[in-house]
């Protein structure tokens, strides 16, 4: 059973399904995919070569939607920027036709978590079943084998009794130079991702929301004559709603939060009660922020105040009249960023994304499960000052080379049957660089894969074998290691793959060489690919390489004798596919 049918648990099921289980699919709402579907269609990642697996294929049937909707060079398919800029209904289309293709992946709707009965063992205890509730009352108990929680909040996660953390951890915990001096409660903000257009054929004329208050907004009048804000909608400052760019498809735009700007819409504080909070409790957060973020609009397109250059641009935008048709086209979720966090085998950490101490990558985790190239991002934590003109605290935005995710954030110490590939195992730091989409993909493909394994192999999550889950990653498009030059449909990459997974794609670059977290930008936050990054198949295999290569195939078992020796003409390809080859690679 997975339960949270978000990018995450949509991921998981799908894996565990190809892989030949039977899988029930739980969403508590009506509408799966999460925020992908719920407004953020401006994919966080920076280059295209971090995509893997299951993101990957989810943003290829996207682009293909468009080829097939509008042609291959249609305007919309370059706006699509490669199926990952997809308007919500399109990507929650494509998300239902991944689910279709499943036969043994069953999905319902509007089931909440309730109850959970476990069997205490030793040394971990076991879930046994999971009771859900509908909107009329109806009961249902669900056993299974395996249970994924794949909520942003952990909901399963917590009702099994695993501990798990939410706010800040002192700098000192795990050695963290973006953590606070102390530890708190403080939790990274939460706001709406609007999908607006400036289509008037599209357009749909926002209204005041439900609790609007005029006194609420007069602050922003002052924001408004400072030169630190010179239009209502742009990107990527000097704004009060950022507009991301490039245009999405249907020239509709993901409406997010300007960092570091004067005014937010992100909301510090108004969020504390959300990780641990009933439905209740959570949608009184979710009206508080639509009231503010909605009103905030209201007021800029129609209060006479208003300086009429800032309300005549302000009403040019609205809502898509093609989106959300159930929630007067507003986004149904909230944008939460962060909630609950597993304390489980292995908690990421800041260092886990950081530079190694030798050559041009991150550090080496040989248990990776996963890979990803954004960095640690939070939008603040707490707000100093008055709603419009103060400043967020606990803001930051780190570039890291691009790194690789150990299996032991998804594994709980104290459940043998439970894979948590949403409120991973992290520090608040370190749940910055993890809290992405295509990551928490990843996350998700890996723990259907795990499950899928414990119940073939019968034994708990925590003793899957890691080099059989890797080599079903591999085969199923998902890269444990970032390789720049030998991507996802490539003859090689399984054999790369795997290869990197042994540690072979370690200071491939000499001593010295520069480090840099990112290639050339391209556009907004995107860029070229990661630099010295890449295997270089191609490239004479050197006598040094050689021997460091061939002292690593003795040590996880390959006979030398199948190994070519550099003799100025073999090439780096040739020994990994003859390494690979003897390991069914």
């Amino acid at each position: 059973m997975v339960y949270g049918a978000t990018p995450s648990g949509i991921a998981a099921a799908v894996a565990a399904g190809k892989s030949g289980r039977s899988v029930l699919l739980v969403e508590p709402t009506n509408r799966i995919g999460g925020l992908v579907t719920s407004g953020l269609s401006h994919t966080d990642f920076h280059s295209l070569e971090s995509l893997s697996g299951a993101f990957l294929d989810f943003a290829n049937r996207v682009e293909t939607h468009y080829v097939e909707t509008y042609g291959v060079d249609s305007p919309q398919v370059k706006a699509s920027y490669h199926g990952t800029f997809g308007e919500p209904k399109v990507n929650l289309a494509v998300f239902h036709a991944l689910l279709d293709e499943q036969p043994r992946v069953e999905l319902i709707h509007q089931h909440r978590l309730t109850t959970l009965s476990q069997t205490e063992t030793s040394p971990q205890n076991r879930i046994e079943s999971a009771t859900l509730v509908d909107p009329q009352g109806n009961t249902q108990t669900v056993r299974a084998k395996v249970f994924i929680d794949g909520s942003y909040e952990g909901d399963l996660m917590a009702m099994a009794g695993v501990p798990w953390r939410a706010g800040r951890e002192g700098r000192d915990e795990h050695g963290e130079s973006l953590a606070p001096e102390t530890a708190d409660d403080q939790l990274q903000a939460y706001n709406f991702r609007f999908i607006m257009t400036q289509d008037e054929t599209n357009r749909v004329t926002p209204v005041a929301p439900p609790g609007y208050r005029r006194e609420d907004f007069v602050g922003v009048l002052d924001a408004i004559e400072s030169d630190k804000i010179q239009r209502v909608f742009d990107y990527p400052s000097k704004c009060i709603f950022k507009a991301h760019l490039p245009v999405l498809p249907g020239g509709k735009y993901d409406i997010n939060d300007v960092s570091r700007g004067l005014v937010r819409l992100s909301l510090p504080g108004k969020n504390l009660g959300w990780p641990d909070g009933t439905p209740e409790e959570r949608q009184a957060i979710h009206a508080e922020h639509l009231r503010d973020q909605v009103g905030l609009l209201y007021f800029l397109q129609n209060d006479l105040e208003v300086p009429p250059e800032f309300r005549e641009e302000a009403k040019l935008w609205g809502w898509c009249r093609d989106e959300f048709l159930d929630t007067d086209h507003l986004p149904p979720q909230l944008y939460v960023r962060e909630a609950r966090r597993m304390h489980g085998v292995h908690v990421y950490t800041q260092s886990d994304s950081e530079d190694a101490a030798e050559g041009t990558r991150a550090k080496f985790h040989p248990d990776s499960i996963a890979m990803a190239d954004y960095g640690n991002n939070c939008h603040g934590t707490h707000h100093e000052g008055p709603r419009f003109g103060g400043k967020h605290s606990g803001e930051f935005y780190n570039p890291v080379p691009p790194y690789q995710i150990p299996y032991g954030v998804l594994l709980p110490k104290e459940v043998d049957n439970l894979l948590v590939p949403g409120a991973v195992s992290s520090s608040h730091v370190g749940f910055c660089a993890l809290r992405l989409e295509p990551v928490w993909m990843s996350l998700g493909q890996a723990a259907g894969h795990a499950a899928a394994l414990a119940v073939q192999r019968d034994r708990p999550v925590q003793q899957v074998d890691i080099s059989e889950l890797q080599h079903h990653l591999h085969a199923d498009g998902s890269a444990t290691i970032y390789v720049s030059d030998v991507l996802p449909g490539s003859p090689d990459f399984t054999a790369v793959q795997w290869w990197g997974a042994a540690g072979g794609l370690l200071k491939l670059y000499p001593e010295g060489t520069p480090r840099k977290p990112r290639g050339k930008r391209l556009h907004g936050q995107y860029s070229e690919a990661a630099p010295w990054h890449a295997v270089e198949l191609d490239k004479t295999l050197d006598a040094e390489l050689e021997q460091r290569w061939r002292a690593l195939a003795a040590s996880i078992g390959v006979p030398l004798d199948v190994l070519p020796q550099a003799n100025g003409t073999t090439t780096r390809g040739e020994f990994i596919r003859a390494a690979a080859a003897t390991s069914g690679q």
